[in-house]
């Protein structure tokens, strides 16, 4: 963790928002508002209620070098014991969740919940998030990552994303310059503030039996009721002769993994690429020492460098 001296001090926190009329707490626990329950916490975590405010407060925290992050619904990331320097932007009052329809383009604010919206456009009869149902994240989350899983990936179905600059600048970033891979996007402004997705008519009763046939598949293959933040490591690269096509969780499990614990952490038995924080006594320190110890395992084992997926912090 960063030490004292890398910490803004928290008078010019405050005066970056004094007349921004924005809603913020000092010293704010994160680890409730991430999947892994555990963690250090935000020296200043502020709540902006519209793009305006955004704007203003990301400008001068720019101008005056105090270090911004934004928080979504924390379902991919580990934070760390301790005090995340500067300003953690969390977007989650109820501007950031508007959903529009216009014929077939859903309009989503940043904060809305992607299951939220997979259950909505299949009861209004809309085909093409169906492939992400069950995937924990916020719109702007799941775009910046491009979840996914072995139905689809959100990406897929955008068709435009609004975003904001680090210097407060609001612009679009149309289909035709936007690239989804594997677990990552294009997308480099720290910002996502809206996404359009293209959708068409679909029976809603078989899209709800798709979705629903989805999200039972995760259930059963997953440790959906345990404490963790999904995938921890993204499958190694298809062409990477020495994972030989298989995914991260084989390896791990290959590797003699499954159910090892370290501290309060521990290797899912039900699935090897998810570590379990204990739901009484976790540190997410032991998480951490986790997430190094299979990546040690695995590359002396069989020689792959395995890659988190799961966002740490700081």
């Amino acid at each position: 963790m960063p030490d004292e001296q890398a910490m803004p001090d928290a008078q010019r926190l405050h005066a970056l928002l004094d007349d921004l009329n924005i809603r913020c707490e000092d010293d704010a626990p994160l680890g409730p508002l991430t999947w892994y329950h555990v963690g250090g916490n935000a020296q200043l975590l502020a709540h902006p209620a519209s793009s305006a405010q955004l704007a203003a407060l990301v400008q001068r925290c720019h101008e005056q070098g105090v270090p911004t992050r934004i928080l979504g619904s924390g379902a991919n990331l580990l934070v760390r014991e301790g005090t995340v320097p500067g300003v953690v932007i969390r977007l989650d009052d109820p501007a950031w969740s508007t959903m529009a329809v216009e014929g077939e383009t859903v309009r989503v604010g940043a904060g809305y919940d992607l299951h939220r919206l997979v259950i909505e456009t299949a009861k209004l009869g809309l085909d093409g998030l169906a492939q992400v149902a069950g995937i924990p994240a916020s719109i702007g989350g799941a775009i910046r990552m491009n979840a996914g899983g072995t139905y689809g990936d959100v990406g897929q179905a955008v068709r435009r994303v609004q975003v904001m600059s680090a210097t407060g600048q609001v612009y679009y970033r149309d289909r035709d310059d936007l690239d989804f891979t594997y677990r990552s996007s294009n997308i480099d402004a720290p910002f996502i503030l809206e996404a359009e997705f293209e959708v068409h008519e679909h029976d809603p009763k078989e899209l709800l039996k798709r979705v629903r046939e989805i999200y039972f598949y995760k259930t059963n293959s997953q440790p959906m009721g345990d404490q963790s933040a999904g995938c921890c490591f993204k499958n190694p690269p298809a062409d990477d002769p020495a994972a030989a096509g298989r995914p991260a969780g084989m390896l791990i499990d290959q590797a003699g993994l499954k159910g090892h614990a370290v501290g309060t952490a521990r290797v899912s038995e039900v699935h090897a690429n998810f570590l379990i924080a204990d739901k009484q006594h976790a540190l997410a320190e032991d998480v951490y020492r986790l997430i190094e110890h299979v990546q040690q395992v695995v590359l002396d084992r069989f020689g792959v460098a395995l890659e988190r997926e799961v966002v740490v912090w700081p």
